[in-house]
């Protein structure tokens, strides 16, 4: 008996991926959602106002929209459980609320990583794989330090500051909520916190899982609304300590608005990160390394590695190449599991990214832009990479949060180091070579707070996360994180 194989049929030059959509109906969305404040979801003073879903430029839901009495309130509500019941319990009880907390988000987790796709833009894959789980790491993480306060290096009895103001941005709206919420719980504060207007649900839908954990009424709040409604909450009296992620023009004015008022303040702002690939560099790993730090999430990233350094030798080869790669990616569906390149979070923010690539071309840089078809419905822009550009174009100096990257050349490590320190932020670099003595000093010698070696936007909830500049100041994560909430007691 004899047996015949037979090699597989090419695929064809026109073959494509099946469709492979997440249902939307996981997420359960709500017609109407409340904001949370002392332990009940609780119908805000304001008018509604509207989030929309960015793939297809629909709307969503309609939120309840707090007031400055609101704010008032909830900060009523964080000082009452501050001083009767979270204050005064011990480290180790804490610690058991946030566990608890954590399993609910992992046991919500398919849930929430579709509500995040469908309110934020981004895709299915990285609500699913890295936002919603992450969140979930950095509760189990900061649990487990509740009880152990006395170790982190702040004296033997370091004490809680009280209550803790945080406002988060659009752009990770659950994993920003679980970085500022998790160590200040841990570390014995009381929160109120106001996500984004255009991306409230998630953190209303995390309200939840701490009410079903039992937290106790007060420990944390939600309050919804826009700019108006976070100034209120980061200037209002009654709070001890104001965490703030997003635009550095706002972070500026709360700067100086907190100025000799003795309250604590950390900022985590801008960033205009840069990805310098030497000509010794494993140069398939970088170009996954940038798609990773620009193209998906659409480049939505403060910390995304939009500006490109490439050594000479190696240029025309790496530009090559990455362009075929960003050909090779999927814009569409943010819900189907073969997107790559989701939806852009709003009209307003797509309006941006386009006048400054249309500003880039205007100055003599040449736009590169995949040719992978643009859905018709919602906010999205192709992969784009802009070549021939100079470090005073403003598509080079100005945060763009989309999928484009800039690219300049260098010929000495001397030369990489002036050109990515050549901005005002300070927040986040990669460096690609296989001299592991070249990226130490590569590292040191950048003005950011975080450095990737032969990798891009890789997090862990006990590495501290934070810039220098006009990316702010402070670190979220680890030790130096908890330590941001605590004041030493001897």
């Amino acid at each position: 008996m004899t047996t015949q194989t037979t090699e597989p049929a090419p695929l064809s030059a026109g073959w494509t991926y099946a469709p492979a959509p997440e249902s939307a109906a996981i997420a359960d969305v709500k017609d109407r959602y409340l904001p949370f404040v002392d332990g009940a979801f609780v119908e805000g003073r304001g008018d509604d106002f509207a989030t929309y879903n960015p793939g297809t430029a629909e709307t969503l839901a309609t939120v309840s929209q707090s007031t400055t009495d609101d704010v008032d309130t909830a900060v009523a509500a964080a000082r009452r459980a501050y001083d009767e019941v979270w204050g005064p319990m011990s480290g180790a009880e804490r610690g058991r609320y946030l566990f608890r907390i954590a399993r609910g988000l992992a046991e919500r987790a398919r849930e929430l990583a579709v509500l995040e796709c469908l309110d934020n833009g981004k895709p299915i894959r990285e609500t699913r794989d890295f936002d919603v789980p992450t969140a979930a790491q950095h509760f189990f993480y900061h649990a487990g330090w509740a009880d152990k306060l006395q170790h982190l290096g702040l004296g033997q009895a370091p004490r809680p500051l009280g209550v803790a103001a945080q406002v988060i941005p659009w752009n990770f709206p659950l994993l920003m909520a679980a970085w500022k919420i998790a160590p200040a719980l841990a570390a014995g504060n009381t929160v109120v916190i106001k996500p984004a207007e255009t991306t409230p649900l998630s953190v209303l839908v995390l309200a939840e899982v701490m009410a079903d954990a039992g937290l106790p009424p007060g420990v944390v709040n939600v309050v919804t609304g826009a700019g108006d409604i976070g100034s209120a909450l980061v200037n209002h009296a009654g709070v001890d300590k104001v965490a703030f992620t997003g635009s550095t023009a706002v972070g500026r004015e709360i700067q100086r608005s907190l100025a000799g008022t003795g309250r604590r303040l950390t900022l985590e702002l801008g960033g205009k990160g840069a990805n310098i690939v030497f000509d010794d560099a494993a140069l398939d790993q970088a170009v996954e390394g940038i798609v990773n730090g620009i193209f998906f999430n659409a480049g939505q990233v403060c910390c995304a590695g939009s500006r490109l350094l490439v050594q000479e030798p190696v240029a025309e080869e790496l530009l090559a190449k990455l362009e075929a790669r960003a050909q090779t990616l999927r814009i569409g569906d943010p819900l189907d599991k073969n997107t790559d390149v989701g939806a852009i979070n709003s009209p307003t923010q797509k309006a941006k990214i386009d006048e400054l690539v249309g500003s880039g071309a205007d100055e003599g840089a040449q736009v590169w832009r995949s040719s992978c078809p643009v859905p018709e419905r919602g906010w999205y822009v192709a992969p784009t990479i802009i070549t021939g550009t100079a470090g005073s174009m403003r598509v080079v100096r100005e945060e763009i949060f989309g999928p484009v990257l800039t690219v300049e050349t260098f010929r000495t490590p001397d030369e990489a180091v002036a050109k990515a320190n050549n901005t005002p932020y300070g927040l986040s670099a990669g460096v690609w070579t296989e001299k592991g003595s070249r990226a130490m000093a590569m590292a040191g010698a950048l003005k950011v707070g975080v450095v990737w070696d032969n990798t891009f936007n890789r997090f862990d909830p006990a590495a501290s996360f934070g810039g220098y500049g006009e990316s702010g100041f402070g670190r979220e994560g680890g030790r130096a994180g908890m330590a941001a909430y605590l004041e030493d007691a001897s």
